[in-house]
């Protein structure tokens, strides 16, 4: 099957999550036997591999003129004739979209972000003063047309488009590369006798770094100086959270962002994977907590037990007490405390760690979904 993936917002190869999966969908895909072309930003330099890459940058670097592509992302189409057009969601794209409906070819939607409003969302106080809503209407009609929405949570795409259409499905990790005792030298120093918890992700304020920063401070003032963080990534938050850490930088280590193709050395180097995702500071999450969480499966992939707050979604990925341990976010002590228990016992941390690797090879891998991605989109093309 010939398959034009549509994602020029993202930049490939690069350190987001976004970029993880636009690139281990079109690699996983490929792998299947399908011939892949991907509209995306270039990066730099890609693995040698069977899928085709065309640079579409959006006008002057802005995903928001992302859109402005349309013609130029048909004429491609027109001459690649696929099967099937993919394309990741996004509120002002649509090029793909547009194109699969000119060429009466089955369209497949992306959503990792939410294709609805949420209450108090600004959008919708902008859509509605517009008295005719376009925003709206143009995210429901891109969802009406696509025969196939592929996403992590069905609570992020319009009420009207029937369930049967829909295709929930989680992220993943390269299991291959993320594994315990990854091959390399360890990229950092540690000190004898610590036990190292990881942050690994964007510095977003609901992505909680400050709180595994915040966990560490109270275990230095408990004399607990045997558990330290490593905090790997950047963002908006990142400033924020480096000035909490004052005053106990033997304690918390930062590094930056990292390219992805370094990352399972930097896990595997770790004894703990730490999530701490803070729900109430993102207010689209009330509509779900529809994120899919990338950091969780490259740290089950790696052999690390998670830790991460308690909340419905995440306790479908990790089992509480089986491949790592969920904190109530409400209870100022909870991360702390399970950081205490996985530090003090060596055992637990090595079955939970075993067991969520065993895990995320058989239900997160990015095989995995893109098997079920391929049986998807060979019945959307029949």
């Amino acid at each position: 099957m010939r398959i034009l993936y549509v994602a020029t917002d993202q930049i490939v190869p690069g350190t987001k999550g976004g970029s993880t999966h636009v690139l281990a969908v079109a690699e996983g895909l490929a792998a299947l036997g399908h011939e892949v072309h991907v509209l995306a930003s270039p990066g730099g330099a890609l693995r040698p591999g069977a899928v085709h890459w065309h640079s579409f940058s959006p006008p002057l670097g802005f995903r928001q003129l992302r859109f402005l592509r349309a013609g130029a992302v048909r004429a491609l189409a027109t001459s690649i004739r696929p099967d099937v057009i993919m394309e990741r969601y996004y509120n002002f794209g649509g090029e793909g979209v547009r194109a699969a409906v000119a060429l009466r070819v089955p369209l497949v939607l992306e959503v990792n972000a939410p294709a609805v409003d949420y209450e108090g969302s600004p959008k919708r106080v902008l859509d509605r003063a517009l008295l005719v809503e376009p925003m709206r209407r143009w995210r429901e009609w891109q969802c009406r047309v696509a025969a196939l929405i592929v996403t992590p949570s069905a609570s992020i795409v319009p009420n009207e488009v029937a369930r049967e259409r829909i295709l929930e499905i989680e992220w993943g990790a390269d299991t291959e590369r993320f594994l315990p005792g990854a091959l390399g030298p360890p990229p950092f120093m540690r000190r004898a006798g610590e036990t190292l918890a990881v942050f690994a992700g964007a510095f977003r304020r609901w992505h909680g770094a400050i709180h595994l920063v915040e966990a560490i401070r109270t275990l230095r003032a408990r004399g607990r100086t045997n558990i330290s963080a490593l905090m790997i990534g950047d963002g908006p938050e990142f400033g924020r959270v480096r000035r909490a850490a004052a005053g106990i930088e033997d304690g918390v280590a930062f590094i930056g962002a990292v390219d992805h193709d370094r990352m399972p050395a930097f896990l595997a180097a770790a004894d703990i994977g730490v999530a701490p995702f803070d729900v109430s500071a993102h207010a689209p999450l009330a509509l779900d907590f529809y994120w899919s969480p990338l950091k969780i499966f490259e740290y089950m992939a790696s052999g690390l037990p998670v830790v991460a707050p308690d909340i419905p979604r995440l306790r479908r990925i990790v089992a509480d007490g089986r491949e790592g341990l969920l904190y109530d976010a409400a209870d100022p002590n909870g991360l702390v405390s399970a950081l205490e228990r996985l530090s003090d016992d060596v055992a637990l941390r090595a079955t939970l760690g075993a067991a969520a690797r065993v895990r995320a090879v058989r239900e997160f891998g990015w095989d995995v979904h893109c098997r079920k991605l391929d049986e998807a989109l060979r019945r959307c093309a029949s």
